[in-house]
């Protein structure tokens, strides 16, 4: 009603009946889990190709199960879909891995299942310090090798005994400075002094009597006795140490540690930069660290606020070629790396760029855990500057280098160059007999149960369709599988469960009778549902990956099939017959019906999957799972209604909250209407009538908060028989004489 006016004048009002629209909202989203040969375990991830499925999940092994899950999952791909893949989890699955500490060469049992269990559960683990992305075998004998600024030169000293001569790991080696001139000193007085260094790595050659000291360059000393913290800087005389240096070796009390006076004082024979002769630890290749990337120096953000020794490297390497094919690969390279946990990128800023944290986010083949600073087993932790002892050199606690903590004052340990080798990975169970006459490589049908249940709830995954894939080894156990996906697409209520036969009953088997009865025992039991479809079919197929022809469950296909119906025509057109139902990359079929075995296999909700000659194999038939005559027993109508009822609810939803009126009522036809006629205009309904008034939004209604709209539909049917009939008349008679009357 308008508002009343008490002078004369124009009221202008606007009436928006636009709010809320309907739209298709069937995306082309299949679902599919099974025992994959890799990749994150109880994880759906999304796979657009084939080629993202090897990337993400590798390719199909030789296995029946194994195969047959890779292969049904393909073909659903071949017909243009998105496919959401769960890996299913087994109790035998463990992750490849590298025991605590940097020493350590054992691997005990592992299982990170994915991101989030990472996150969750082992990120801060005491239990491993590198382990493999996603469990199996193949990540045994992948390296890890990391790298970090433990040393700045390693000096040759001729003498097998460097015990004797007082070089000690922690220990202070010093050279005097004699008038020298540092640039940027704001004086042009030489400095004299000593340069200090400490030594982080001990060698002896008792066989060549030349022994390597590694040395980190810390500080320059004063004759008066001040110190100065200074960054080594290669070939200077006044911040790395030559061959024409006398060395001392001093202990953290200042004391010269050789025998006498002269014993600790030596010449170098040879000094060398540290990192260029550092190299990756490798058994069937050469590669040297700088190759890959410059030395590891601290980041930024730690240098800022006054923290340094978090600079380090990360590879990945395929030293045995079990993964790319190419001993020595080098999979992935992580370059400046960080041990503070909370350290950012000076170039990606605000990227973080703790260690942990980087390869959780952009590692394929690894995790991190347990931060070796805290292992006893060879490490040193630098301390540039410490005062109070004149020529000796303190270490810091253990607890003041700890890798993670925050970069605040934080000088972190260092390791050094250190590789580690993964092992201790195992796949699923292949004990276990198949029908087929390989191992198993399968998952139980719990296993497959919990990975199916990632897809159940519609508010947090969109899915389509779901794909069966293969059975298991026991009929009961195919059917059990089959009726729990049946189960969660009628649970759902906005998918379809496409369900195929129990190979045992199809492939190896000659005698075709046996086959028909073999499968109306099978899918007899199997619940009655609009939201199943069942299908006959097990086509043979090549798998390039191993070089044979291959026999592969169809539902995959039939899944496929939607696919294409709704690409190149509309989701209630029938997805069978020679228009939009030829299967792709099919030789033969396991089992193809005659006319007489498919009128047994049709009243029992089984769709044929048949091979006719000049045309292909085809779907031939599109019936429902369910039992008894309806409008939904068959595809095209179930499809029908889940798109109208998706894109109806998408338009209700902008309802909720809005009075139940007039307006809002006719705001709702408003959306509802065009988008029924235009399905209706589409072939896809005979006619409708949306109700939508006071009729059935009477006062009781509106009272209790509801909102109804009663939406009547005439669906458009699929034909299934075709009659023709042959009429011979003699030539006298008159067409109009003996039409419609045969």
């Amino acid at each position: 009603m308008a508002t009343p006016q008490l002078s004369p004048g124009v009221l202008t009002r606007e009436v928006d009946l636009t709010v809320g629209r309907a739209e298709n909202v069937l995306d082309n989203i299949g679902a599919i889990a099974g025992p994959f040969r890799i990749g994150p375990v109880d994880d759906p991830i999304d796979i657009a190709t084939e080629e993202d499925l090897i990337n993400v999940f590798g390719k199909p092994l030789s296995t029946d199960a194994q195969y047959e899950y890779w292969m049904s999952a393909a073909s659903y791909l071949s017909y243009g879909g998105v496919l959401k893949v769960c890996r299913t989890d087994h109790t035998d699955l463990n992750n490849g891995n590298a025991g605590v500490g940097i020493a350590s060469t054992t691997s005990g049992y592992l299982k990170i299942k994915n991101y989030d269990d990472y996150q969750e559960n082992w990120i801060s683990s005491t239990e491993f310090t590198y382990g493999a992305k996603n469990p199996g075998s193949w990540s045994n004998g992948l390296k890890v090798c990391v790298i970090d600024d433990l040393a700045d030169q390693t000096i040759g000293v001729t003498t097998d005994n460097l015990t004797n001569a007082g070089a000690i790991i922690g220990y202070a080696v010093t050279s005097a400075l004699s008038n020298v001139v540092i640039p940027g000193a704001g004086s042009t007085a030489g400095f004299s002094g000593y340069l200090k260094g400490i030594i982080t790595g001990v060698s002896t050659d008792s066989t060549n009597s030349l022994s390597k000291i590694d040395v980190k360059i810390v500080s320059r000393v004063s004759s008066a006795g001040t110190e100065t913290k200074i960054d080594y800087k290669q070939y200077t005389q006044y911040s790395s140490f030559d061959t024409s240096d006398t060395l001392m070796f001093v202990n953290n009390s200042g004391i010269n540690t050789g025998l006498a006076a002269t014993v600790g004082q030596y010449t170098p024979a040879s000094v060398v930069d540290w990192y260029d002769e550092q190299v990756l630890g490798l058994e069937n290749s050469t590669v040297y660290w700088k190759s890959l990337a410059p030395k590891p120096v601290s980041n930024v953000y730690v240098t800022d606020r006054k923290g340094e020794g978090d600079g380090m490297h990360v590879a990945v390497v395929d030293d045995f070629g079990t993964i790319s094919g190419i001993q020595g690969a080098i999979l992935e390279k992580h370059i400046s790396l960080s041990k503070a946990e909370d350290a950012i990128s000076a170039i990606n800023s605000p990227q973080k760029i703790y260690y942990k944290q980087y390869l959780a986010d952009f590692s394929d083949n690894i995790w991190a855990g347990y931060n070796v600073s805290a292992a006893a087993d060879g490490y040193w932790e630098t301390n540039p500057i410490a005062t109070g002892f004149g020529t000796a050199c303190t270490p810091y606690t253990t607890a003041q280098g700890l890798w993670g903590q925050k970069a605040q004052d934080t000088t972190f340990s260092a390791i050094g160059n250190v590789t580690y080798k993964l092992g201790g990975g195992t796949d699923y169970d292949s004990t276990i007999p198949e029908i087929g006459q390989n191992g198993a490589m399968t998952a139980t049908l719990g296993d497959l149960k919990t990975s199916y249940d990632k897809f159940a709830n519609k508010d947090e995954i969109q899915v389509d369709y779901l794909i069966m894939g293969p059975g298991l080894g026991a009929r009961d156990l195919s059917q059990a599988k089959a009726n729990s996906l049946i189960s969660i697409a009628g649970s759902r209520k906005d998918c379809v469960a496409c369900v195929g036969p129990h190979r045992g009953d199809l492939v190896n088997i000659t005698n075709t009778t046996t086959q028909t009865t073999n499968l109306i025992t099978y899918f007899a039991p199997l619940s009655s549902s609009s939201y199943g479809i069942f299908d006959s079919g097990y086509k043979y197929t090549y798998d390039r990956f191993n070089n044979e022809f291959r026999y592969v469950p169809t539902n995959g296909d039939v899944a496929g099939l939607m696919c294409r119906t709704n690409i190149v025509a509309y989701p209630w057109f029938s997805p069978a017959g020679q228009q939009r139902g030829i299967i792709n990359n099919a030789i033969k079929l396991a089992y193809n019906p005659t006319k007489d075995q498919r009128d047994q296999l049709y009243p029992n909700r089984i769709n044929a999957v048949i091979t006719q000659p000049g045309t292909g194999t085809l779907l031939f038939g599109d019936k429902t799972a369910l039992a008894y005559a309806s409008a939904f027993d068959r595809i095209n109508v179930r499809r029908l209604f889940l798109t109208i009822e998706q894109a109806l609810q998408k338009a209700a939803e902008a309802q909720l909250f809005e009075l139940n009126d007039e307006l809002t009522r006719a705001n709702f036809r408003n959306i509802v209407e065009p988008y029924l006629r235009d399905v209706e205009a589409k072939r896809g309904l005979y006619g409708f009538l949306v109700v939508c008034d006071t009729t059935n939004n009477t006062p009781d209604v509106i009272d209790n908060n509801e909102f109804r709209a009663d939406i009547y539909l005439k669906p458009a049917k699929s034909i299934n028989y075709v009659t023709l009939t042959f009429v011979a008349t003699r030539t006298g008679v008159s067409f109009d004489e003996v039409a419609g009357r045969v």
